[in-house]
């Protein structure tokens, strides 16, 4: 079933809403005076077709078929030049038809590769020009052959990119290059259906090239035996003074809801697993075993193992997706959290958005998961923000034939968001 990293959060309802605690304003960890922020959440959401359909445009080309027609996992970064690299997890890279499709409907769809095989890859990556035109797909492989542009690692497995920042090639150096954030799953059943965790890992990208230079791992397995206790890291990463903020969650197979975790590293050292710090509760931590959430799941709280950190002005905004208690609504809205500082305390959640699905003869499953916040395209205030989309159905029934039958389906959408106060 084609779906890419987040969907398991969603699949069992990833957030769960709570009633916001009182607030007393926190202390900074830096200077220990009190933070001058108030609650922050999503005040107005007004649709951003510019980017949806670019990236229709796109996908519906067929110029060249070893290029991207749809997938999840949406994340972005701004490279030096003005260009940005959009990178998606599972990946589809087939040709599009125009409708009518197999089942009759005016929907434009994609059919299968070699004998009858979608060309399904578990990542990709777009680079977008300097005036917002998408232009080319990164795939590993050969045109005739292509394989995701991450590898598959030896022995089985994937790996799903995450956030992605730039930096200087080491400490104060002038050369930058581009680190991305990757969650390696191995292969599972049952409950680990979309993958075990295993590692966080970084890739290496060159400038300008987008050459991949190589992977190292950040946090490895043995840090956590228990893969239902094992965080990944690179859900959302937040630069802040001298440091990357890094956030990540577990994946309990058995809760609904996901625990969020917090790292920090210095700015410039991502790739440096010694320098990697690990937020205990209430000291930063070497070892990643010892790490604490900085937002536990609990009754009505909690995140999904995809989710979205964004500063405005002083206060840190965590989005995710939410059920509000209702789990018919899950995978369809969304909800945010507020700190005065990355470790918290988390407030909320506060609200709901319900982001616009397109059109399906059945909408009841086409559900919406992984918001992302891209902040290097702010403007007037407005952040952007991608959700993707999919197809859900009945226990026991492969999404193939919609998500192939109406491309849609399986291509993000975007809203402009702008903040506003949070009610207490």
């Amino acid at each position: 079933m084609s779906k890419g990293p987040m969907i398991r959060a969603a699949t069992v309802a990833a957030l769960l809403l709570a009633v916001a605690p009182l607030w007393a304003p926190p202390r900074t960890a830096a200077s220990g005076r009190v933070a001058d922020c108030t609650g922050r959440r999503i005040a107005s959401w007004p649709v951003d077709s510019g980017h949806t359909v670019e990236f229709a445009r796109y996908g519906d080309d067929n110029a060249r078929m070893d290029d991207w027609t749809g997938g999840d996992g949406t994340h972005s970064v701004r490279l030096p030049d003005g260009r940005t690299l959009w990178l998606f997890s599972d990946t589809f890279l087939d040709r599009i038809q125009p409708p009518p499709n197999p089942q009759g409907q005016k929907r434009h769809w994609r059919t299968a590769g070699t004998g009858g095989v979608p060309l399904l890859r578990h990542n990709s990556a777009v680079v977008m020009s300097r005036s917002g035109r998408l232009e080319r797909t990164l795939t590993g492989g050969t045109a005739a052959a292509p394989g995701p542009f991450f590898p598959d690692p030896p022995g089985g497995g994937w790996r799903w990119p995450v956030r992605a920042s730039v930096e200087p090639r080491t400490p104060g150096a002038r050369e930058k290059v581009v680190r991305v954030l990757l969650w390696r799953r191995a292969p599972g059943t049952g409950p680990w259906i979309f993958g075990v965790p295993h590692a966080t890992e970084v890739a290496t990208l060159s400038l300008p090239a987008l050459r991949l230079e190589g992977i190292t791992e950040a946090v490895g397995p043995a840090s956590v035996a228990d893969p239902g206790r094992r965080v990944l890291y690179g859900a959302a990463a937040v630069r802040d003074g001298g440091w990357t903020y890094v956030f990540g969650s577990d994946d309990p197979p058995s809760s609904p809801a996901s625990s969020a975790f917090l790292a920090r590293v210095p700015a410039g050292r991502l790739a440096d697993r010694g320098s990697w710090r690990f937020r205990d509760g209430a000291h930063w931590r070497r070892q990643a075993g010892r790490a604490g959430p900085v937002l536990r799941a609990g009754g009505r709280r909690g995140v999904g193992s995809a989710f979205t950190v964004v500063r405005d002005g002083p206060a840190w905004v965590l989005i995710t997706m939410d059920t509000g208690g209702d789990g018919a609504a899950g995978m369809r809205a969304i909800t945010s959290y507020w700190s005065c500082a990355p470790h918290g305390p988390w407030h909320g959640p506060n609200g709901r958005l319900t982001p616009p699905r397109p059109p399906a003869p059945d909408p009841q499953h086409v559900v919406v998961y992984n918001p992302q916040i891209h902040p290097e395209f702010t403007r007037n205030g407005e952040f952007l923000l991608s959700y993707d989309v999919n197809w859900l159905g009945p226990p026991g029934v492969p999404a193939d034939a919609r998500v192939n039958g109406d491309v849609e389906l399986y291509r993000p959408r975007f809203l402009r968001v702008r903040m506003g106060p949070a009610g207490r």
